[in-house]
């Protein structure tokens, strides 16, 4: 087997971002465990001894001849690029060759390693420099495993600088989670002291993986979606099979969030960006996740969403920050509007999301209310018998999609009982109308001319001016008087619309403004609905945005599963033994 870990020419070394970053314990298992990847792991081991500053990763990757590994600790030595032009054709981890290099001169550096078709196995030692001092055969299963021993040994001022070891494992933990979403079909195991101390399980997608990551989210609390992406018009891509290189004719984005009605976080601690395979700082993408979650979440909450674009490698700059973790990214516009469609697309309520296993613990508390208070007594319209009850169109509920709702009654004039092919549903008519009004005004926000003029008593300077600011024309009528002359279309027709412009000068901007506009124009709760209305509300409602919260974020529905009702109904029963024979 030819040796494919090659010096980089001088020219290349000078266009590289220089100082690889090795400045903790977690940066040497970053490093390590990227180049495992690199190799086709699929199972990772990773060993630490922090009063020793000892690291070993061992993998089950493609493995090194001896040739590769006499030559991997040398200086800008790497299988992964060999020209200049390779640098913005990067699809592997690593490109640089820095990091065993880097490592002889902080440590003590030792490798084995074996290639799946190599007869016996090899273990060198490094020196200073990345020579090698020590080769000798050795006995070790296809892969590779690195010990890097005595870390910041000849450099001490480094160890007195750095964190206290929990939080350095604090650290590990956190790089080591990072790594693993990016990698779902991996296997990780961490040891600490001879200890087991992290084990993460592979995983078919990320959003089934992220439960182990969060225990506290459960698989039923997110919403999965996968999409081909057309590439920018002016991407380029390599028409050649370079080296760890797969042309692939569109992007990929995968995104997994939590669902709004459901779990969200108090910092934005879990708005993750990926690209190609890479956890990465974006700021950019990282504020179009959190506007694309705007007025879904209750105030001062943020949501969950981990975003991974696998993208054509001429699309980025890897070479701008030793940590490869802060990249540009060319055409950043037409990604973030993929990004907000992909999102919107997500917080839809559709055949692929309908279980609504996470409802659980409040399908059974309600249903354990109703055995306590009393009997329902619930009787369905048979709409082929003739009673008083007006009828409605049925083409306009039995629709063809496979998610539509049928509104069937109301309970206490507020809530809207649906029938669903899979169970019943509850919506609440005023923030699900809320939510149907607030995105009509977000797209056709209008203002309207009003005669006469709504007059507004005692108002600051400060309301003054914030009805200017959303664009109502204000002007003096007297002492202490203003004279209000046009007004959101929305709030035309309703009798308390002053109360709602005075509502309106307490501040905020203009969503916030629509926010109000919505919440006062909504129908009311304890407000009759005969059927055809209640079945117009609900689907205006489910062709929203986000129709799983109002604007408030406050869930809209609740859903009781056709098997929840069997559970509680008992209808799995064997008659025989149901009946006690």
């Amino acid at each position: 087997m030819a040796s494919t870990i090659q010096a980089l020419p001088t020219e290349v070394v000078y266009l590289i971002t220089a100082g690889e970053v090795i400045d903790s314990l977690a940066s040497v298992v970053r490093e390590l465990v990227e180049n495992s990847l690199d190799a086709g792991a699929t199972r990772i081991v990773v060993s630490l001894w922090p009063q020793q500053w000892r690291i070993r990763v061992a993998d089950n990757g493609c493995g090194m001849n001896l040739d590769d590994l006499q030559q991997a600790a040398t200086a800008h030595s790497t299988s992964k690029i060999r020209s200049s032009d390779d640098l913005w054709k990067i699809n592997s981890l690593g490109f640089r060759g820095e990091a065993l290099h880097s490592l002889t001169t902080l440590a003590e550096l030792e490798i084995l390693s074996r290639p799946a078709s190599g007869k016996v196995g090899w273990r060198v030692v490094y020196g200073d420099g990345g020579k090698a001092v020590q080769v000798e055969p050795t006995a070790i299963a296809p892969g590779t495993v690195v010990t890097v021993s005595n870390l910041f040994a000849n450099c001490a001022s480094r160890r007195q600088g750095l964190p206290t070891t929990a939080q350095q494992m604090k650290a590990v933990q956190a790089a080591i989670q990072q790594i693993a979403l990016c990698h779902p079909h991996v296997t990780w195991q961490v040891w600490q002291n001879d200890r087991q101390w992290l084990t993460i399980y592979p995983a078919a997608t990320v959003g089934k993986l992220l439960p182990q990551i969060l225990p506290q989210i459960r698989q039923g609390d997110l919403q999965e979606v996968k999409l081909e992406v057309p590439n920018p018009a002016n991407s380029v891509l390599p028409c050649t099979d370079a080296i760890n290189r797969v042309c692939t004719p569109n992007s990929a984005l995968s995104l997994v969030v939590g669902l709004p009605d459901r779990c969200h976080r108090r910092r934005p601690d879990w708005v993750r960006v990926a690209i190609n395979r890479r956890m990465i700082k974006s700021p950019e993408l990282e504020q179009t996740i959190l506007a694309a979650f705007h007025r879904t979440l209750p105030r001062d909450r943020y949501p969950v969403c981990f975003l991974h674009l696998v993208i054509s490698p001429d699309q980025i700059n890897w070479n701008r920050n030793p940590a490869k973790t802060e990249v540009y990214l060319n055409e950043l516009t037409y990604w973030q509007e993929q990004i907000t469609q992909a999102i919107n697309q997500a917080l839809r309520i559709s055949a692929a999301n309908l279980k609504e296993s996470v409802h659980t613990t409040r399908v059974t508390k309600l249903l354990k209310a109703a055995e306590q208070k009393g009997n329902y007594n619930f009787k369905p319209q048979n709409p082929n018998e003739d009673n008083k009850t007006p009828n409605f169109c049925t083409d306009a509920i039995n629709r063809v999609s496979p998610h539509s709702l049928k509104a069937v009654a109301q309970v206490s004039n507020t809530y809207i009982v649906a029938e669903h092919p899979g169970g019943m549903w509850l919506i609440e008519q005023h923030i699900a109308h809320e939510r149907v009004l607030y995105e009509q005004l977000c797209d056709r926000w209008q203002l309207v001319s009003v005669e006469p003029a709504i007059i507004l008593y005692q108002l600051s300077p400060a309301q003054v001016s914030q009805l200017q600011r959303i664009s109502l024309d204000i002007e003096p009528f007297g002492e202490q008087l203003w004279a209000v002359r046009n007004i959101p279309a929305m709030l035309q027709q309703r009798e308390d619309c002053a109360e709602a412009i005075l509502e309106l000068s307490w501040g905020g901007d203009l969503q916030t403004a629509q926010v109000a506009v919505a919440c006062r124009s909504a129908i009311r709760n304890g407000t009759p609905m005969n059927l055809p209305e209640m079945q117009t509300l609900l689907d205006d409602w489910q062709r929203t945005r986000n129709p799983r919260t109002c604007p408030h974020g406050r869930p809209i529905y609740l859903s009781l599963e056709e098997s929840a009702l069997a559970r509680f109904f008992r209808r799995n029963w064997v008659i025989g033994k149901s009946h006690g024979i």
